[in-house]
């Protein structure tokens, strides 16, 4: 069965980018920012993408490409006779479906804050009224499924065009309309009066609060939001990295996605912090900064209709190219487990997704008495915890071994793939294999077990 291919080199590095760029980057990256040192926590960040983020993707992108293959049959191609690698196609698929049966239910929100923004709905609303529209969405199981409904839809749509002309076409021109809308906003938030506090406490180092939170605190959380923010360890990206020639080294190519990633967290960051300290706003974490926070924001501000309704459709944009990105991932991998045509296995994996996505629609109404990790906790909690901080550090660990050792694809093969093309060349200094092999899968099982501490001991 031919395979189709991105056409352009621009659009692999956007669907690539819109893949890793998500709700993290907004709601998490820049609260947490300000909360552990401003610019002293963005260094240690960007520290950890470079040292942590970079070397991972390249491994993914290069057993992508290597293979000409998608998760479920990249290992197959490449490993040994005789060894197991290819159990990993197992834990891929399974990574790509949990992800989607949370992640579908939030892009919802999106549509639904986009929606009620831009008709106006919440103009007018006090601070507690605000937040009433958002406890109501959520106690609303039909509403909660319709928008999660159209979110998968809307995927499966883009998906059932192709890769060349579904994907890439429309995730290039999201893509593109997103970073216009953060420059727009970003622009807006600066200039207003007061402005100057927020962009000062984001960005200026403050060793004060850095030495407050704890140093080991902000290390670990630099450490898991330069992990988690990329979206690694579970072939999301390595199909991107099969749909593409060898034109160009890899590294400079995953290079590229992260510093359109990082773009996005900082630029987040600037739209946010001026305007909550302008209008007096604390900046939250979590959901509650976007759908309580934030429209309390937009509701003071001139104008704010226009600019709360921009925000949402950046938004949408952001989490619908991450919905895309894995819907692509797993029509590929059921394509090539199966070989069936693509728009037959849409048709029935549409539904699927949705079947697989109500307990996430449910867990916050009909089955709020669940909780799953422990009270307070809801089956969202769940899903998220099995994807972020299992499949994730733990298929990282597989992309790596599998490029650095001798009884997987080995360093001379991977090393090979990485740098065919023109570009940046791998560097070859002689401890980085030491690293990658033996100190890297370290500091991931550091975030690893991290999970779980926090999980079950530090609450």
């Amino acid at each position: 069965m031919k395979r189709d291919n991105f056409s352009t080199r621009l659009g692999f590095i956007l669907v690539s980018a819109g893949c890793a760029i998500g709700l993290g980057n907004v709601w998490r990256f820049p609260y947490i920012a300000g909360e552990y040192g401003g610019a002293v926590f963005v260094f240690i960040y960007l520290l950890f993408l470079a040292i942590l983020g970079l070397p991972i993707m390249t491994a993914e992108f290069a057993v992508g490409r290597g293979s000409q293959r998608s998760p479920a049959m990249n290992f197959d191609a490449l490993e040994p006779r005789g060894t197991k690698w290819h159990w990993h196609k197992y834990t891929s698929i399974a990574g790509n479906l949990i992800l989607m049966m949370f992640y579908t239910t939030v892009s919802g929100w999106m549509l639904y804050y986009l929606y009620k923004m831009a008709l106006g709905d919440l103009v007018g609303l006090d601070a507690d009224g605000v937040g009433k529209t958002f406890g109501a969405l959520l106690q609303d199981p039909v509403t909660l499924a319709g928008n999660m409904m159209a979110v998968v839809l809307l995927g499966g749509c883009v998906c059932y065009l192709g890769v060349r002309q579904g994907v890439e076409r429309i995730t290039k021109w999201m893509m593109t309309c997103l970073i216009l809308l953060m420059v727009a906003l970003a622009i807006n938030s600066l200039l207003l009066p007061g402005s100057d506090k927020g962009l000062a406490y984001y960005l200026l180092p403050d060793l004060e609060r850095f030495f407050e939170q704890g140093p080991d605190v902000v290390i670990f959380a630099a450490m898991g939001q330069a992990f988690f923010s990329l979206s690694i360890g579970i072939g999301s990206l390595a199909i991107f990295g099969s749909y593409i020639g060898k034109e160009k080294r890899l590294m400079g190519e995953a290079a590229w996605v992260i510093a359109l990633d990082t773009f996005v967290a900082l630029m987040a960051g600037l739209i946010i912090f001026p305007a909550c300290f302008s209008f007096g706003v604390n900046p939250d974490s979590g959901p509650n900064l976007l759908f309580v926070t934030l429209p309390n924001v937009f509701s003071e501000m001139s104008g704010g209709r226009l600019w709360g309704s921009l925000f949402f459709l950046f938004m949408v944009f952001a989490s619908m190219s991450t919905v895309i990105a894995v819907f692509e991932n797993l029509i590929a991998s059921f394509t090539e487990l199966w070989g069936a045509d693509r728009k037959k296995i849409i048709l029935w994996g549409a539904p699927l997704i949705v079947l697989l996505s109500m307990p996430c629609v449910l867990g916050f109404n009909l089955w709020s008495d669940i909780h799953p990790l422990g009270e307070g906790t809801i089956i969202l909690d769940l899903e998220d915890f099995l994807v972020s901080n299992n499949l994730l550090p733990l298929g990282s660990l597989v992309y790596l071994a599998f490029c650095t050792s001798r009884y997987g694809w080995g360093w001379e093969k991977f090393l090979r793939e990485v740098d065919t093309g023109e570009g940046s060349a791998f560097p070859r200094w002689r401890w980085l294999r030491f690293y990658l092999t033996y100190l890297l899968p370290l500091i991931v099982l550091g975030i690893f077990f991290r999970g779980y501490y926090s999980l079950f001991f530090a609450r």
